[in-house]
């Protein structure tokens, strides 16, 4: 473990900056519009000790985001923009996209009663979600952008058979119409329709040619926020409901939902504290919509705490799922346990380091250590450089 000596001898190393930087965003004049490039960096070093996990290959991961948007605002409050997620990444940080370049472009119209948004992006579901709190969103349990644990015989992330996603998002970033409302006494409402799988101009692209794809997904989510004294409340819940075409015997249209629940309290005006959790239930197996089966469901929960002291942040997280065993495909477990600390350098710097520990279980079959249980941990730490609007 002496690389994990390294990580976090580096982690503290890093607490105590002679100077915090902040990355400007660059912007140009582009007639009456505005051009903005944002960007992002991050970077993982992590150490495991079983042979199994992250010491197969180069023990470091990492990805580069450039976020591009041409926005027009004009004097009636009509804004228009054009903006896209543009990615390089590793195997192991490729996320909930599978390596997408583009994850997200999309032409967008906001108003004073909501905004509008067409092409590819995230449903309903996803971009409402609650959850728990999180230290490092990008290496989370839930949602991980970067995985810690390889799996030998692929190179790619040991999350790619079974990912914690408590989020509703059967649609992805599949091209879609999208609208978000306004918050109007902390209740807001969004709604999606994505026509098919396809990653190109809505209703131009059928989506993979495989049995059971998906088509005509309709998704809504709720959100509601609340003060009770000093405490913060926010809550979602979400749908997604889709058709299948194609189907295998016992395949059917997707149904996804979900819940979340956070709750944050001010001790004193440098102490917080966080708590919450979510919850998704799905009948497409380890939250493949291809794979949506009448026999089979998978659930998925993600429970998590947090202690925040000015810049620091200090947390841990818990998350459980189970996939059935449908039509050849083991039933799957997972659970997961993370204690990290993080601390914000500036408003475009940050890291964080911590340990992770994942047992994934299987009803038949072995995995790739030969066992029908797999066990691994890691430590890590996390760099993330963006760019900063001030």
């Amino acid at each position: 473990m002496r690389l994990g000596k390294i990580i976090l001898g580096a982690a503290l190393s890093l607490a105590t900056p002679a100077q915090a930087q902040l990355i400007a965003q660059p912007s140009w004049p582009v007639g009456q519009a505005e051009f903005r490039l944002a960007g992002e960096a991050s970077g993982a070093l992590f150490d495991s000790p079983d042979r199994h996990g992250g010491q197969h290959g180069i023990p470091a991961s990492g990805a580069l985001r450039l976020l591009p948007e041409l926005r027009r605002d004009y004097d009636s409050g009509l804004s228009l923009g054009l903006g896209g997620t543009f990615t390089a990444a590793d195997p192991l940080s490729r996320g909930r996209y599978d390596g997408d370049v583009i994850e997200r472009l999309a032409g967008s119209a906001r108003t004073g009663l909501g905004q509008i948004e067409i092409g590819i992006t995230d449903g309903a579901g996803y971009g409402l979600a609650v959850g728990g709190p999180k230290v490092d969103p990008g290496i989370s349990l839930d949602d991980p952008r970067t995985s810690l644990l390889r799996d030998p015989t692929t190179h790619r992330a040991v999350t790619d058979m079974f990912a914690l996603r408590t989020q509703v998002g059967a649609s992805s970033n599949y091209a879609k119409i999208a609208y978000t409302s306004p918050s109007l006494f902390g209740v807001q409402l969004a709604l999606s329709f994505t026509p098919s799988e396809g990653k190109q101009i809505p209703f131009m692209n059928a989506g993979p040619h495989v049995p059971g794809r998906q088509v005509d997904f309709w998704e809504a989510a709720l959100r509601y926020e609340a003060e009770v004294g000093p405490l913060s409340l926010i809550a979602y819940g979400a749908v997604a409901e889709g058709r299948a075409e194609h189907k295998l015997a016992g395949q059917e249209g997707v149904s996804d939902l979900g819940a979340g629940l956070k709750a944050d309290y001010p001790v004193t005006d440098e102490i917080g504290v966080s708590l919450g959790g979510a919850w998704r239930q799905s009948n497409a197996h380890g939250f493949d919509v291809n794979q949506s089966w009448q026999a089979g469901t998978t659930r998925a929960g993600h429970v998590s705490t947090a202690v925040t002291y000015e810049k620091w942040m200090a947390g841990i997280e818990y998350g459980n799922g189970v996939a059935d065993a449908v039509a050849g495909l083991p039933r799957l477990g997972l659970s997961g346990l993370e204690t990290s600390l993080g601390y914000k350098i500036s408003d475009s710097i940050s890291f964080s380091t911590g340990w992770q520990h994942l047992t994934y279980s299987r009803g038949s079959g072995l995995f790739f250590n030969g066992a029908p249980q797999l066990k691994l941990e890691a430590v890590y730490l996390h760099l993330t450089f963006k760019t900063s609007d001030q």
